[in-house]
């Protein structure tokens, strides 16, 4: 598949997912009950998706025994951060944070092994973190252990996904530069909107 292809059909699978989300339906609080909300819920914002995407992608470039590293850190943080979020702690800057950690993990996609490991897992813990926040505010009080294993069981399906579709892309020159532009390029999209 030559570069403009793999280009077409990049921008055209974020296009179709976009259609299907809101940048803004995943955060509006307090309206989340059980698992099958936790699972529905990183589904339910671009950002999150693509910023769940974008680590399996980032994975899939890593040495196959260091593969495992960006999503297991990426499970923990958003582990850590949906607990501060049930609790109710709240960062000014979370929305701003979720919305820059799609730019800055697509970029990671798009520069491929040039960003050391420990840089990449330092930003994947800290966005991680942020979305874990916005997820465990939008849980709600009281039904904040079934969604939260619902949202974790959502996103390690979202990490594979982006780690088999990484492994396809690899095959293609410009695979991962592109489709971490177009990560890159959603999360400039929504932070205009």
């Amino acid at each position: 598949m030559k570069y403009s292809k793999i280009s077409a059909v990049s921008a055209a699978t974020i296009l179709s997912v976009g259609l299907m989300t809101s940048p803004t339906l995943a955060h509006t609080g307090g309206h989340g009950t059980g698992m099958m909300m936790g699972l529905a819920h990183p589904l339910l914002g671009l950002d999150h998706l693509l910023a769940m995407l974008a680590v399996g992608l980032w994975a899939a470039m890593r040495p196959a025994k260091m593969a495992w590293q960006g999503p297991m850190v990426f499970l923990a943080m958003i582990l850590v951060g949906a607990v501060l979020g049930i609790s109710g702690l709240a960062y000014s800057a979370v929305e701003p944070g979720i919305l820059a950690s799609v730019v800055l993990l697509g970029l990671m996609v798009a520069t491929g092994r040039h960003l050391p490991a420990s840089a990449g897992l330092a930003a994947i813990a800290v966005f991680a973190m942020m979305h874990g926040q916005a997820h465990g505010l939008a849980a709600g009080e009281g039904s904040g252990l079934g969604f939260v294993a619902g949202m974790l069981a959502m996103t390690a399906g979202l990490h594979l996904l982006g780690y088999g579709l990484g492994k396809r892309l690899h095959q293609f020159k410009y695979g991962a530069w592109v489709a971490g532009s177009v990560i890159a390029a959603g999360g400039l999209a929504l932070i205009t909107a």
